[in-house]
This record gives structure tokens, C-alpha cells and sequence, in this order.
């Protein structure tokens, strides 16, 4: 796939979806600067293999519900390296329970947390890229931001929301170049899905028409496709990465 920026931001970058899009996207010769919240360990590991195997990685550590630590993050990144290319929204948090045992105070959590800091990374790249005329967003959303889901009323609000956002930020971005696009995720092997009886397991797949969770690489080369020159004239679409489980 052609790149023509350089560098882009992954948040939630240490683990699971956010470490494979991460690794890819270093793959095709961008450089990765990896964020993540609280442990270094995996976020040191992640640049290290990234070294390894021949790309470029470095490491920005910020709470993406914080805007000013935000807002320095990119500062540093364009200082850096003199422009902000891409941005992948990946950090989120479920908090799942049944709507009548939900707290509000829950519900704003999952909203601020998934939506209103992809919100500010969106706006504040979006800054930054009007600058130079170019410059590629890809949010990661989720299958149940379109097709709801019990117990995760919060979680589906989110997500839902980003899409919309998404389609919003990407007919403000038009006029210069610049797109924003949404990955919607379906059940993805990740440590999260792992923790699932085989049971559990078997009622997802017998719903999913290629008979099979997802990988981690399968969302990643999605997202590669999407901030890439080969989808120059994509922008406000979804793309699904289910399996057939939503058509």
C-alpha cells in the first residue's frame, strides 16, 4: 500500500487491536508513535519489535480523557517530526451492564472516554493536518455501534456516535484533503474474547457466517487500507470487519 505522510498516532497502541495496527502500519514504513495509558512495559515491547523488524516506532504516554496531555502529545509529535499524517482513534473502554442497573455515571464514562476523546483528537488533528492539505483519520468503531447490543447500551452509544462523527469530520475535512473514515470491528481474538467459555464462544460463531472470530491483522490491514493513498477517494464510510455477522 502507498503512504504518502510519514508518521501516525495509534492510541491505545500497548495491546490487542491497537498493537496490531501498530506493527502493520510500521510495516509499511510509517512511523509509529505508540500511545498508551499506563503501563510502559508493553508499550517499550511493542517499539522494541517494531525496531526490530526494521521500522520506526517511538512512545507518547498520555490519558486520552485528559485534552491538554492530548494536545501536548501531538505538539510533540509535530515537533518531532514536523507533521501529524495520520491518526487511528483505537483507545476505548467498555464498562457493560443492563440499561436498569446502569449508573449515569457509567454511562458518561464509556461517552467521554470512546467518543468525546476521539472528538478532540479528530478536531485537534484536524488543525494540525489543514496546515499541509493532507492528512487520513481512521476511528475504530464497532459492530454494536451499529447493531446495539444488550448489557452495553453505553458502550453501543459510543460507537454509534463515532460513526456519525465520523461522516460529520469528513465533510468538514473534504475541502482540503484530509478524510476520516470508521473500521467496525466484530468479534476480534483479542485477550478479552480469550477469557470467553467455548461455549460462550461457539453461540458468536454459529451467528457469523464465516464461522470464525477475526484477527487482530484482519482490522489492522482494514485500517492500513483506509489512512492509505489507495483509498484516496474513500472518506465518510465504514468499513465491516465481521465475518458476515452484519450486512
Amino acid at each position: 500500500m502507498k503512504f504518502s505522510g510519514k508518521n501516525v498516532l495509534v492510541t491505545g497502541a500497548s495491546r490487542g487491536i491497537g498493537r496490531e495496527i501498530a506493527l502493520v502500519l510500521a510495516k509499511y514504513g510509517l512511523k509509529v508513535w505508540i500511545n498508551y495509558r499506563s503501563d510502559p512495559s508493553l508499550a517499550d515491547a511493542l517499539k522494541e519489535q517494531i525496531e526490530e523488524e526494521g521500522g520506526k516506532a517511538a512512545v507518547v504516554k498520555f490519558d486520552i480523557t485528559d485534552e491538554e496531555a492530548l494536545k501536548e502529545a501531538l505538539k510533540v509529535i509535530v515537533d518531532s517530526d514536523g507533521e501529524i499524517s495520520y491518526l487511528v482513534n483505537n483507545a476505548g473502554i467498555t464498562l457493560d451492564k443492563l440499561s436498569i442497573r446502569m449508573k449515569t455515571q457509567e454511562f458518561e464514562k464509556v461517552l467521554q472516554t470512546n467518543l468525546t476523546s476521539a472528538f478532540v483528537a479528530c478536531r485537534e488533528a484536524l488543525k494540525l493536518m489543514n496546515k499541509k492539505r493532507f492528512g487520513s483519520v481512521v476511528n475504530i468503531s464497532s459492530i454494536v455501534g451499529e447493531s446495539g447490543n444488550a448489557g452495553q447500551v453505553n458502550y453501543s452509544a459510543s460507537k454509534g456516535g463515532m460513526i456519525a462523527m465520523t461522516k460529520s469530520f469528513a465533510l468538514e475535512g473534504a475541502a482540503r484533503g484530509i478524510r476520516f473514515n470508521c473500521v467496525t470491528p466484530g468479534f476480534i481474538s483479542t485477550e478479552m474474547t480469550d477469557k470467553l467459555s467455548e461455549e460462550i464462544k461457539k453461540s458468536y460463531t454459529d451467528k457469523i457466517p464465516l464461522k470464525r472470530f477475526g484477527n487482530p491483522e484482519d482490522v489492522a490491514e482494514a485500517t492500513a487500507f483506509l489512512l492509505s493513498d489507495n483509498a484516496s477517494y474513500i472518506t465518510g464510510e465504514t468499513l465491516r470487519v465481521n465475518g458476515g455477522m452484519l450486512m
